[in-house]
């Protein structure tokens, strides 16, 4: 491919402004203006599709989903199983943060449900198994907000070691409070990351900048970044380290991971900050070891049942520890901020609603987290004689035959198909195909014993 004549590209771009990276950006744009795009395809039903976006979701993706023509509902408040399964019945799309909770439940009510987007890091939310076997595929970002959670660990390892929530509050009130005694620098301490994943890494590199070292531990083994060394069990890593911190999702061998047995074998006088999930840690085994002083202080972003709403209380109704929580000296306590902050929210925001874009226009799972990943590169624009074919289905013998032999009488232009555990989906482009053919057709596809959902995209 050659660019546009040199001459051309200089008289595009001012003179006062022209440098070589605008003669390169503008030859650019010029040698792929010829390119064919891709082709919007949409349901052959023709029904207008209806997303329900909650918990206060970036304004990016409710206007990205407007902009695809989708009918967008929008509350900045998690909703109950209850709401959801009186409501969820009319949409096709969903998108939530971490409050509300998907469940078999509410998946059987959802007669139209097509994929789920979950604007955050974890999954735990929603019943991925159900989701699967519903034929909905469930996204997430995984990378998005992940320097924004290791940046508050730092925040909350130097607040913690310098007391400085007690101080600033002491001063709040009117009280001057000028003390070193239990304040120390964290430079030459040694931070222990549970969890070396997408956050532990970075924090990793964070923590080494501060001066500390750095150890982990983590399920499998995985390479470290600068200096850190992972360690062979988490009793090793809590008896080494002065700062604890905890990066992993929730799982049954995840839940009270940090009890009584664990909070013994850390230093005394060390922290525990957890910005992972509330389940976690055992919430009266920390306050014990709090209350003894063995921990010196500790950050809690994240708890068991939180607020389905700003405003809301966080009281002994929603906790029965709540109130001794609060009471306790050097203990920061937040309402699961950890990637709360403007810019991951719109690149989360950004990442998920183009996901769900792509399943929905395009049939794309890539990057689903519960559902075989499939693609196909897309339909050109000009052509007007293809459709697309999304049909999930019970992994078992014998159902790309039924498939194969459905679509016979057409051009396959192309086809590709994988499963994942008991779900397969298939995705195939055939031309030369009659609108009137078409019920019968997938009626034929969408009847066999296998099928779970069948899309026609056109």
């Amino acid at each position: 491919m050659s660019y546009s004549n040199p001459q051309s590209v200089a008289a595009s771009v001012s003179p006062s402004t022209s440098n070589i990276h605008d003669r390169f950006r503008s030859a650019r744009r010029e040698s792929y203006s010829d390119i064919r795009r891709p082709k919007i395809l949409h349901p052959l039903e023709n029904e207008n599709l209806r997303l329900l976006i909650l918990e206060n979701i970036s304004q990016d993706a409710v206007a990205h989903f407007r902009q695809q023509g989708y009918h967008v509902d929008h509350s900045t408040k998690a909703m109950s199983e209850d709401e959801l399964v009186e409501k969820i019945g009319q949409y096709h799309a969903i998108g939530i943060r971490s409050k509300t909770k998907i469940t078999e439940r509410v998946l059987k009510s959802a007669s139209k449900l097509l994929v789920i987007g979950c604007f955050c890091i974890g999954t735990n939310q929603v019943d991925l198994g159900a989701a699967a076997r519903a034929g909905i595929p469930v996204f997430n970002s995984p990378f998005s907000n992940s320097r924004s959670v290791a940046e508050l660990v730092m925040a909350e390892v130097v607040a913690l070691s310098r007391q400085l929530f007690e101080r600033s509050y002491e001063l709040r009130t009117g009280i001057w409070n000028k003390q070193s005694k239990g304040c120390w620098e964290v430079r030459g301490k040694t931070l222990g990351i549970v969890g070396y994943g997408h956050i532990g890494s970075q924090l990793s590199v964070l923590a080494e900048a501060f001066g500390m070292r750095v150890v982990f531990y983590d399920i499998i083994n995985i390479m470290p970044l600068g200096s850190a060394r992972q360690l062979d069990t988490l009793a090793h890593l809590l008896s080494e380290s002065d700062f604890v911190t905890l990066h992993v999702p929730e799982l049954p061998e995840t839940i009270n991971m940090i009890s009584k047995e664990q909070l013994a074998q850390m230093k005394k006088g060390s922290y525990l900050i957890n910005n992972a999930r509330g389940k976690v840690v055992d919430i009266p085994a920390l306050v014990d070891a709090l209350q003894s002083k063995h921990v010196a202080g500790a950050a809690l972003d994240v708890f068991p049942s939180e607020p389905g709403s700003n405003g809301a209380p966080f009281d002994d109704q929603l906790n029965s520890w709540a109130s001794v929580l609060r009471a306790l000296p050097n203990v920061i306590l937040t309402p699961h901020i950890g990637g709360s902050t403007e810019e991951a929210q719109t690149m989360i925001g950004q990442e998920v609603s183009q996901a769900l874009s792509r399943y929905l226009n395009f049939g794309s799972t890539n990057g689903a987290v519960n559902f075989p990943e499939v693609d196909l590169r897309a339909i050109p624009a000009d052509v007007v004689s293809q459709i697309r074919i999304c049909h999930v289905h019970k992994n078992q013998p014998g159902v790309l035959k039924q498939v194969n032999d459905a679509l016979s009488p057409y051009n396959v232009e192309k086809q590709y198909s994988d499963s994942k555990g008991e779900i397969a989906y298939v995705m195939a482009d055939i031309a030369d195909v009659s609108f009137k053919e078409l019920p019968n057709l997938k009626e034929r596809i969408s009847s066999t014993d296998a099928n779970i959902l069948t899309r026609f995209l056109a």
